[in-house]
């Protein structure tokens, strides 16, 4: 497993009973989390002190109580800022676990010895492309959503980075690689980080399943000559670490690389156990 432990201001404190409980910067928040099917004592003092808690409904979704939590704060990652607010279904806008990513990315990046450029699909609110343009990579920055796009341009700017090379493209990431691949443009490493299911700008049913792979043979089709890494992140339970190996391998394999897939986690305080999260595949040269 993949583990994001070097976190300073962000931390799994306890968990619990289908819940997590965890520090982003100075406030303590409670949310669901589905991986957490044990139970252990919630009677510590620690789990009363919340200034956020997200209760799941039992209809679906669910909504947010606050107890002097601000409308929006930062945290810090390295020498990366990011502005985070509590928004619907659970999410503050960061996925602290992607950092063990980001580390790895990131040294790949400042010992190429060439100019590195980047594509990030499905790149939310920029985690990824801020680490990769920290450590000096060209980053173009793909979402399908106007405000999570405003949102990464938001921490670029709080984390000094408004000035790095980041084209930011609100758009369909299928649409735009295929018009890419038409354009004869390409890049020396793709991350990507697509939702399990979601809809298209016009209603378009993405399921996880069934697109990853049509879309990882088209990045294949636009990557330069000498690739770098390329990096898928899956949060669905479906797709093994296993498969994430066997689609990068079967995809990439007239290039000289390496592939490994594996769970990534966050540690736990009160257990020293880790919490999964998912599951990343990497290829690398």
């Amino acid at each position: 497993m993949w583990i994001a432990e070097n976190w300073k201001d962000y931390e799994v404190i306890d968990c619990s009973s289908g819940e997590k409980l965890e520090r982003w910067g100075k406030y303590i928040l409670v949310r669901p989390d589905p991986q957490v099917i044990w139970n252990t004592s919630k009677a510590s003092g620690k789990w009363k002190h919340r200034n956020g808690h997200y209760h799941r409904s039992s209809k679906g979704g669910g909504e947010w109580e606050f107890f002097g939590l601000p409308k929006q704060w930062q945290i810090h990652y390295r020498s990366l800022t990011f502005n985070l607010k509590p928004f619907s279904f659970k999410h503050t806008g960061l996925f602290p676990e992607q950092a063990a990513n980001w580390d790895w990315f990131s040294d790949k990046i400042r010992n190429a010895g060439r100019p590195v450029k980047v594509l990030n699909l499905f790149a939310y609110t920029g985690g990824a492309t801020l680490a990769a343009a920290a450590a000096g990579a060209q980053v173009t920055h793909v979402d399908a959503s106007k405000g999570m796009v405003a949102w990464a341009k938001e921490n670029a700017a709080s984390s000094n980075l408004s000035d790095r090379p980041i084209r930011w493209l609100v758009d369909d990431c299928v649409k735009f690689v295929e018009r890419e691949i038409r354009r004869g443009n390409h890049y020396d490493a793709v991350i990507m980080d697509p939702p399990s299911y979601g809809r298209g700008p016009k209603g378009e049913i993405w399921k996880i399943e069934d697109a990853i792979h049509p879309l990882i043979k088209l990045c294949v089709q636009i990557l330069s000559d000498n690739p770098l890494f390329f990096l898928i992140n899956s949060y669905t339970t479906g797709l093994a670490p296993a498969v994430l190996t066997y689609m990068l391998a079967t995809e990439l394999k007239r290039f000289k690389g390496q592939v490994d897939s594996q769970e990534i986690g966050l540690p736990v305080t009160a257990s020293g156990l880790v919490l999964p999260c998912g599951a990343s595949g990497r290829w690398e040269a």
